[in-house]
């Protein structure tokens, strides 16, 4: 039998976690703040734990599926309320797994909390659906002591494959951001897409398989004859294939596009200012990665950044 784990969270994807730790073999304990959400697990073979201090005591792993960061405080601290006033759990020597979704500085936060605890912390990010957990397409980004990761390697590669990125509690969290930030905003984009194609009486059934085409093979064109990669990392933007100027011309018409249908303009107008700021910049004739530099914080010493985002409106 495979080490003992405990799970605490049972929304879709703390459920796909304890099924696929079952199938593995290893004991699983859960516990849930709705304790009715732990009967199909509980089914399936797991131990549902009467109280959080239980649910940590029954495993040194200790994973945390919930809403936020917040929501392990709230389970896992003293409570302030003398009529659900609980003792907290012992967690000296448990190995915290928070697979939460927050803030890099909320991860680090939750490191050093853990660790006045005593408490060895990781921070992890699942970068799948509930329905992939467990397959081969799964992986977790994971930052943190790295040794915390090699221990428990076996338990949490049934999850997806371990992705480490250093022993900032932060990376990791970031690093999901990141992922999110591309995935929700091509998310809205091919929305808005859809909205706009829908003006003309063009329907969804029609027009997503082919934005969809456009989605999928982003990654191929930007292979195809430049590095992007490279690029920006040696601070080099050659125009040879796509500028400044001419995305910016596109996401002009994009902007008109959509006025004239009546769809709403905010999503290509905050494309747009970006390329408007480099060309208002005198980078029209660069590569369209320069509009990072509209992104990039500004930093003492660096001429470029401050670009046209609303917090910076005005500074």
């Amino acid at each position: 039998m495979s080490a003992p784990v405990t799970v605490i969270g049972l929304g879709p994807m703390g459920q796909a976690m304890v099924r696929t730790l079952l199938a593995a073999d290893h004991p699983v304990t859960v516990w849930n703040r709705t304790p009715g959400r732990a009967a199909d697990v509980v089914a399936a073979g797991a131990w549902l734990a009467p109280t959080p201090a239980d649910a940590v005591a029954a495993s040194d792993l200790v994973l945390l599926s919930l809403t936020d960061y917040q929501a392990m405080y709230d389970i896992l601290g003293p409570t302030t309320t003398p009529a659900t006033a609980t003792t907290p759990p012992a967690l000296a020597g448990r190995t915290l797994v928070n697979l939460s979704s927050d803030s890099p500085d909320r991860s680090r936060e939750a490191a050093a909390w853990a660790a006045e605890h005593g408490a060895r912390f990781l921070t992890g990010g699942v970068m799948n659906p509930a329905p992939m957990v467990g397959t081969q397409a799964a992986y977790v980004y994971y930052s943190g002591p790295a040794e915390l990761l090699e221990t428990h390697r076996a338990a949490l590669s049934t999850i997806g494959a371990p992705r480490y990125l250093g022993a900032d509690p932060g990376l990791a969290q970031l690093m999901y951001q990141a992922n999110l930030d591309v995935f929700l905003t091509s998310l809205a984009a091919l929305m808005h897409a859809t909205a706009l194609l829908e003006t003309a009486g063009v329907t969804a059934t029609a027009s997503l398989p082919e934005l969809m085409q456009t989605l999928s093979g982003t990654a191929e064109m930007l292979e195809v004859g430049e590095n992007p990669a490279a690029q920006l990392e040696a601070g080099e933007h050659p125009g040879h294939l796509s500028t400044v100027t001419m995305m910016g011309a596109t996401a002009d018409h994009i902007v008109a596009a959509s006025e004239a249908a009546g769809v709403d303009p905010g999503l290509p107008a905050a494309v747009r200012a970006y390329y408007t700021w480099a060309r208002e910049h005198g980078h029209g004739g660069d590569n369209w990665t320069r509009i990072i530099d509209a992104m990039r914080p500004v930093s003492p010493g660096r001429s470029s950044g401050g670009g046209p985002g609303p917090s910076r409106r005005g500074s």
